[in-house]
């Protein structure tokens, strides 16, 4: 349900940012993603606007059908579609690479997932949780 994925990304919030004031820039970065991600799959339920279940099961998948129907549909802003593109570049990068991410660029990963889940709460409707 909306309400769960919601919960979800609330709780990978939260982690986002205690991994970040713990200096784990990489943790932070996998955890705001994944905030972001589960935010994205509640707002996709919630449009209602006939995704396949399916088609949201990758992550590709899900970041495309939330740029088509939600983005290109006027449901939020672009800088939302945006925003969940780079944090998940940044999350491929402290998950699958030697590379660190940085400390700047894990805290502008948190900072953006706290706005995309602020922003989709609003946009859709979605009670605190």
């Amino acid at each position: 349900t909306p309400a769960a994925y919601m919960r979800k990304a609330e709780q990978a919030l939260s982690s986002a940012r205690q991994l970040l004031a713990a200096g784990d820039a990489d943790g932070a970065c996998n955890r705001a993603y994944y905030a972001m991600f589960d935010a994205a799959q509640a707002a996709l339920l919630t449009a209602n606007v006939g995704v396949a279940a399916s088609a949201t099961k990758t992550h590709r998948g899900l970041i495309s059908a939330f740029g088509q129907h939600l983005v290109l549909g006027g449901h939020v802003p672009s800088e939302l579609g945006s925003s969940l593109n780079k944090v998940e570049r940044l999350r491929l990068l402290a998950d699958y690479t030697g590379d660190p991410v940085s400390a700047e660029d894990s805290a502008w990963a948190v900072e953006q997932s706290d706005i995309f889940v602020a922003a989709i709460r609003a946009a859709f409707n979605l009670q605190e949780v």
